[in-house]
Formats: structure tokens, C-alpha cells, sequence
């Protein structure tokens, strides 16, 4: 079956409030009033410029991604083949020209590119603190297991 894209059931992009004045600027993140999940652990990801990391998909843990520096393309691949949304794709474009906080639970592949140079800094603020026992899945972003392009879309 060809994958869909579109939004993914389940998958909460919010906005997130930038406040800039002469001093710098306040940037939100996550509040007891935008978090769809509990606190397990907070934890930063430096990607370089065209670096891939991914596919990964968690069976319990929740993840809620933001680019606090840079640009990073995400991409998602629904894997539930209970969902409504099961094969789509979605694609999303976060950081400095789309400040927001991206929900993303469990069962649904993610990948991230680096696109800022020379790095991105991408927070996750997962819902389980991070344990080498749980046993996640790991997808070769280039197998073609997912149907998905990493190369940049120049039309």
C-alpha cells in the first residue's frame, strides 16, 4: 500500500509564544497546560546540517520535540495498524520559522533531519525517563522500509 500524507491521528502541533525584546527573547516551551502527557525526562540533541537520525518508533513512550536552535525537518510515519491515519506520512518543518511543540505518541515512526547549519538543538521532553532496557524500534532511513525521501525538495 502507497503511504498517505497528511496529518497523523494523535500527532499535536502547538504554537509556542516567542517574546523578543532589547534584552533577547523569552521563549516558551513546556507548560502543565500544553503537555498531553506526564514528565518522564527532558533531553537535548545536537544534529548537524543534513544529518538523519531516525527511524525510530517507541511502543510506550511519548515524545514532545522542539527545535530550540536551528531548523529541523521531522518527518512521521504512522505504524499503528489499529489508527485511522495507519501508513501516512507527515512531514513538518520546526524551529526558528515555526517555533512549536510537536506530540507525538507511541507507535508512530520519527526521523529528523538537520537543516540549520552548522547544527540544530532539538528538545524532547519524553514521557518515561530514558531506560537501555526498553526496547525500541530502529529503521534504516534509507532501507525504503518507510516511504520516504530524505533529499531536499528543490522545484
Amino acid at each position: 500500500m502507497e503511504a498517505r500524507q497528511g496529518g497523523i491521528e494523535g500527532v499535536v502541533v502547538r504554537p509556542l509564544r516567542r517574546i523578543p525584546d532589547e534584552r533577547g527573547t523569552i521563549m516558551h516551551g513546556v507548560r502543565s497546560d500544553n503537555i498531553l502527557n506526564e514528565f518522564g525526562e527532558v533531553y537535548f540533541k545536537k544534529l548537524y546540517a543534513g544529518v538523519i537520525n531516525g527511524w525510530h518508533v517507541h511502543k510506550t513512550l511519548k515524545l514532545n520535540y522542539i527545535c530550540v536552535f536551528g531548523m529541523i525537518k521531522l518527518a512521521l510515519y504512522d505504524m499503528r495498524d489499529h489508527s485511522r491515519t495507519y501508513e501516512t506520512l507527515q512531514e513538518i518543518f520546526i524551529g526558528e520559522d515555526n517555533y512549536c511543540l510537536v506530540h507525538i505518541p507511541p507507535g508512530i515512526a520519527n526521523g529528523s533531519k538537520g537543516l540549520g547549519s552548522p547544527f540544530s538543538i532539538l528538545c524532547n521532553v519524553a514521557s518515561e525517563p530514558h531506560d537501555p532496557s526498553l526496547k525500541y524500534l530502529r529503521i534504516d532511513p534509507h532501507s525504503g522500509e518507510i516511504p520516504y525521501d530524505w533529499s531536499r525538495g528543490d522545484f
